[in-house]
C-alpha cells in the first residue's frame, strides 16, 4: 500500500486511505467490475488512481506467515518457535497440509487477479481519457504489471511450477492441461518487464511526489535482472542491473544499521518496498505488517510495555560464526539480535572467549532494548527489528511503523558483479568497483579481481535474513554443500515447496509435477 511520508502530504495520504477499502472492496469482485452494472462511472477518468491504489493496498498487505513461506529455508536462518509446518520446510521436509503454504497460494494468487482487475478497470478508464490521460492509464497498467510480478516471482521461486494468469477471469483456468515451467514463469516477466518499462517514471520510488515511494522504471529493471538471474541469463542481469548503475539515481545509505529502521524508510537505495504507517499518531488507525514472528520471544524493551515478538526466524549459527570470522561489524550488529544464551554458545562450539568477541555482541541493543533468554531462539532478526526507541509514542506492537523493504540497490550491485564474473559483458562500472561499493559501507577492506566465490561471500553477509535470497542463489548456483548444514541435508529435488494438498484438489495437474 502506498503511504505518504511528509506531513506536507498526509492529508492526501488521508483521502487515499479511505478510498482504499472502497477500491479494494471493488477489486474483490473482479467480473462485477468488468462493465458499468458494477457501478463504477468510468468516464471520471481522474478516478482511475483509485484502482491503481487498490493494487498497491493488496500486494503490500501481506500475511505474518506469507514472506516466512518464502524466506526460511537455506543457512542464514533457523524456523524456531511452535509452527512445526515451517521447522519442516526449513529442514527441506515439506508438509502439504502446512496452512502457511496454502495460504502463499491462495492470497498470491488473489492478489495477482486483483491487479488484472486493476489494469482493466483501468483500461476502462482509458477509453473515456483526454492524450494525457491515455498516457496516464498507460503508466498505472505498467506499475500494476511490476506489483504482480513481484508476487509471480516470489511464488515461482517457492513451487517452481505455477499458473500464469493473463486476466481476471477465473474461469481462464479451468480445465487446465499444463503449469508453465519457473523457466517459462521467468521468461514470462522478464517480458512483462519489458512491456511495462517505457511507460514507467525514470526516477528513483522516492523521487515521486503523486505516489512517493511507487513503482518506477528501476524497479521493473530490478525483477527483471532477477528473473533472468533464475535463467542463468548473466548478459541480461547485467544490462538491466548496469542501467540501474549508470543512471546514477542510486546510492547506499550510509548507515546500514539504519537502513532497516525508521531513519531508512524510502531512503535512496529503495528500489521497492511495502510501506506502512501509524499516521504519526499514538493511537487510531494503523497500516502494519505483523513483525512479530522476527522478533525475540522475550525481553526487557527501553521502552515499557511494547511488545516482544514470537521467536519464529532465527539467524543460524553458520551465519554468526561467518560473519564472526570475516570480521564483520555493522552488517552483524544489524542482522543478527543476540540472547547471553546464543553468546554463551558461540563461545562453547568455537574459539571465541568472552574477551575477544567484538563488544556489541551484546544482550542489549545498542537503543537499550535487552533481550531474554527463552526456549523458543537464540538469536532474533535485527533486520525485521525496530528499537522501542523508535516506535512512536503510545504504539506497542512489535515494529509498527515499519516499512518492507523487497528490493534495493546493494543487490543490485552484487549481482551485477555476479553477472560480470559469470561471462556477462560489462555494460556500467566494473564488478571490482560493484562489490566494494557495498563493502566500503560495511567497513570492509577493498578487492581487486573479484571472484565468484567471493561475490557469493558477499551476498551471504549482506542479503542474509531478506526474502530468502541466500537459499535461492545457492540452489541456482548448485551449491548444495553450503546447504547441507546443523543435521540437514539438500538435494536438488528440495528445492521447491510442496504444493498444498488443497491446491491438488482443486488442480489434480499439479499433483503430477516433478519440478
Amino acid at each position: 500500500m502506498m503511504h505518504i511520508k511528509t506531513n506536507k502530504i498526509l492529508g492526501l495520504f488521508a483521502l487515499l486511505a479511505m478510498v482504499i477499502s472502497s477500491c479494494s472492496d471493488e477489486l474483490d469482485q473482479p467480473q462485477l467490475n468488468n462493465n458499468f452494472a458494477g457501478g463504477t462511472d468510468f468516464s471520471k477518468t481522474d478516478d482511475m488512481i483509485f484502482s491503481l491504489i487498490g493494487v498497491y493496498q493488496s500486494v503490500g498487505d501481506r500475511g505474518w506467515e506469507q514472506p516466512l513461506v518464502v524466506a526460511t529455508r537455506g543457512d542464514d536462518v533457523n524456523a524456531a518457535g511452535d509452527q512445526q509446518g515451517l521447522k519442516n520446510q526449513d529442514r527441506y521436509s515439506y508438509d502439504n497440509s502446512f496452512f502457511g503454504s496454502r495460504t502463499l497460494w491462495e492470497t498470491y494468487y488473489g492478489d495477482i487477479i486483483k491487479a488484472h482487475t486493476g489494469m482493466e478497470q483501468i483500461a476502462r478508464y482509458q477509453e473515456f481519457a483526454d492524450e494525457d490521460g491515455v498516457a496516464l492509464a498507460n503508466q498505472y497498467i505498467a506499475e500494476a504489471k511490476v506489483l504482480r510480478a513481484i508476487l509471480l516471482f516470489q511464488l515461482s521461486q517457492v513451487y517452481g511450477s505455477v499458473f500464469i494468469p493473463e486476466s481476471s477471469n477465473l474461469n481462464d483456468f479451468a480445465g487446465v492441461t499444463s503449469v508453465p515451467s519457473k523457466d517459462e514463469v521467468m521468461q514470462h516477466l522478464s517480458d512483462q518487464m519489458d512491456e511495462a518499462i517505457p511507460f514507467l517514471l525514470n526516477l528513483r520510488p522516492n523521487e515521486r511526489t503523486d505516489l512517493p515511494g511507487g513503482v518506477t522504471k528501476y524497479t521493473a529493471l530490478q525483477i527483471k535482472a532477477l528473473a533472468n538471474q533464475e535463467l542463468k541469463n548473466y548478459q541480461a542481469v547485467a544490462e538491466a542491473t548496469g542501467e540501474i548503475i549508470s543512471s546514477g539515481k542510486f546510492n547506499l545509505m550510509d548507515d546500514y544499521y539504519e537502513l532497516f529502521k525508521t531513519p531508512g524508510k524510502l531512503s535512496n537505495e529503495t528500489l521497492y518496498e511495502f510501506q506502512y504507517s501509524d499516521f504519526n499518531t499514538g493511537t487510531g488507525e494503523r497500516v502494519g505488517h505483523l513483525y512479530a514472528p522476527y522478533g525475540p520471544n522475550g525481553w526487557t524493551p527501553s521502552v515499557a510495555g511494547a511488545s516482544a515478538g514470537w521467536g519464529f526466524f532465527e539467524p543460524s549459527m553458520k551465519y554468526v560464526k561467518f560473519m564472526l570470522d570475516r570480521g564483520e561489524t555493522n552488517r552483524l550488529e544489524t542482522t543478527v539480535l543476540f540472547t547471553q544464551k546464543g553468546i554463551d554458545s558461540i563461545i562453547s562450539t568455537s574459539t571465541y572467549t568472552e574477551a575477544t568477541l567484538p563488544s556489541f555482541v551484546s544482550s542489549t541493543t545498542r537503543d537499550g532494548d535487552n533481550l531474554t533468554d527463552n526456549a523458543r531462539a537464540i538469536f532474533a532478526s535485527g533486520k525485521h527489528y525496530l528499537p522501542t526507541s523508535q516506535l512512536i509514542p503510545g504504539r506497542v506492537e512489535y515494529g509498527s511503523n515499519k516499512n518492507y523493504i523487497v528490493y534495493r540497490y546493494a543487490e543490485t550491485l552484487l549481482m551485477y558483479a555476479e553477472a560480470i564474473t559469470q561471462g556477462a559483458s560489462q555494460t556500467s562500472i566494473s564488478a571490482d568497483e560493484a562489490i566494494n561499493l557495498v563493502r566500503a559501507r560495511a567497513s570492509m577492506p577493498p578487492l581487486s579481481g573479484v571472484t565468484l566465490d567471493q561475490i557469493v561471500d558477499e551476498k551471504y553477509a549482506e542479503l542474509a535474513m531478506e526474502w530468502g535470497k541466500r537459499f535461492f542463489d545457492m540452489v541456482r548456483l548448485g551449491r548444495n554443500d553450503e546447504l547441507s548444514y546443523e543435521g540437514r541435508t539438500f538435494t536438488p529435488d528440495k528445492a521447491f515447496v510442496t504444493y498444498h494438498q488443497n491446491q491438488i484438489d482443486e488442480f489434480p495437474i499439479l499433483g503430477n509435477i516433478s519440478n
